[in-house]
């Protein structure tokens, strides 16, 4: 049955013969897909006589698709990473699905997702291996995104870094996606001035019914608003390694995580920022090459201990604790 809608797609009409010929079926199993395509609601029409055949309704030259909120939102930010080159080779067509997504889509989850394109600025930063990977409430980003969208003030509450939980009264402007965090840019309210949060720790937002003039934004965008904040505060390591690989090797397999320079046809400079260093003692190891860490001396006794470890566990003569 799926093929067969693929097939109704592709052409206006089809005539009987030819289309059960395609599908490798009988005229009367034809039909009888046909008729569980109409009961799911596909408006099929049919022509009869000796050169009878099928057609989709005007307006539907792509089916309707039934989702809920969540998976909506998931399959948007899914093909919005994709198109921003998450995956190499599919940006392109992620783009195209996702234009086909949004079509298809009833006008009040078309509302949701449309605003969380629009309002959310894509952003990278080389080198961020140790970023967070929190979840976010997919409700939060499309309650924000259509905030931001309709220039509506919200309310919400906020935990600071320190733990301390406090109710925020803030103008949204953009959704921004840094690495693997989510960030709201907004004017607060209560303390007057531009502020990033970030959105795992950011709970029942709540849009007030209040409109608001735009404030013009002390940064050149959202997304760089966010992480001149994000590199004032930041107290992590940043990582410089000479690996014996071709860079293009390496790119291929953690350049998605960090900078990759190439110094001669078969070593590289490999440069990363990471807020601890079992990751990039794990990304180093995925290389498969020989290398020379450089910075920090702190990942040189990593890689050490963890190069004996593997060694003792290789020889089977590490120390062993408890009962045999």
């Amino acid at each position: 049955m799926l093929r067969l809608l693929s097939l109704l797609q592709t052409r206006r009409y089809w005539p009987g013969e030819e289309l059960a010929g395609q599908l490798q079926v009988s005229p009367r199993t034809l039909r009888r897909d046909i008729d569980r395509l109409r009961e799911l609601g596909y408006p099929i029409q049919a022509q009869r006589g000796v050169a009878g055949g099928y057609q989709l309704a005007a307006g539907t030259a792509l089916p309707p698709l039934v989702v809920d909120d969540e998976e909506a939102v998931a399959l948007a930010l899914g093909l919005r990473a994709a198109a921003q080159g998450a995956v190499e080779g599919i940006a392109e067509s992620s783009v195209r699905a996702l234009a086909k997504l949004v079509q298809v889509m009833p006008a009040r989850l078309r509302r949701r997702v449309q605003a969380l394109g629009a309002m959310t600025v894509p952003a990278s930063w080389e080198g961020m291996g140790g970023a967070g990977r929190e979840s976010v409430d997919p409700e939060v980003l499309t309650t924000l995104a259509l905030a931001c969208r309709d220039t509506e003030r919200v309310r919400f509450s906020y935990t600071a870094a320190g733990g301390e939980q406090t109710g925020r009264h803030v103008e949204p402007h953009r959704l921004v996606l840094l690495g693997r965090r989510w960030y709201l840019v907004g004017y607060d309210l209560d303390r007057p001035g531009w502020r990033s949060y970030r959105l795992d720790r950011l709970a029942s937002p709540n849009g007030t019914g209040v409109r608001f003039r735009a404030r013009e934004l002390p940064a050149a965008d959202a997304a760089a608003f966010v992480r001149a904040g994000v590199q004032s505060t930041r107290t992590g390591y940043d990582i410089e390694v000479i690996v014996e690989a071709p860079a293009e090797v390496v790119r291929e397999r953690i350049g998605r995580w960090a900078s990759v320079s190439e110094i001669s046809a078969s070593r590289c400079r490999v440069r990363m920022t990471a807020d601890a260093l079992e990751w990039p003692v794990l990304g180093l190891g995925m290389v498969g090459a020989d290398c020379q860490v450089i910075a920090p001396p702190e990942l040189i006794d990593w890689v050490r201990d963890w190069g004996a470890r593997f060694s003792r566990a290789g020889q089977g003569s590490g120390p062993r604790t408890g009962p045999e």
